[in-house]
């Protein structure tokens, strides 16, 4: 597949529910087809030795990270296959304050589904 133009886009789900399956829920292979080049800052900044998840402060300051990311993407996805976590659901409400489109997507055929939460606006 030829792709034109690639769109860069930051992606966001649920981490800790899906350690054992990025490969398959990271959602990149699909967004590759699609023409965009996706980026998801918690893959990279809970890595052993960046960040610590489990300090607030750290923690804060990843997500803060990430949203600076989704202030130059093209778009902002959030899977929501396993529902939003607290942090998943503060990125959103920041990229719609700013005015953003907030892309909501579920993988095709993803068999662990969960309810969405409903604090996100």
């Amino acid at each position: 597949m030829k792709v034109s133009t690639i769109n860069v886009i930051v992606m966001s789900f649920v981490l800790g529910a899906v350690v054992t399956a990025l490969p398959v829920h990271a959602g990149a292979p699909l967004d590759l087809l699609r023409g965009e080049a996706p980026y998801a800052s918690h893959l990279l900044y809970t890595q052993p030795g960046v960040f610590n998840d489990d300090d607030p402060g750290e923690r804060q300051h990843g997500i803060d990270a990430g949203l600076a990311w989704g202030d130059a993407a093209d778009a902002v996805v959030v899977y929501e296959d396993l529902g939003h976590s607290r942090g998943m659901a503060y990125s959103i409400r920041r990229h719609k304050k700013a005015g953003r489109t907030v892309e909501l997507r579920r993988l095709p055929g993803w068999s662990q589904s969960a309810p969405v939460s409903d604090s996100l606006e």
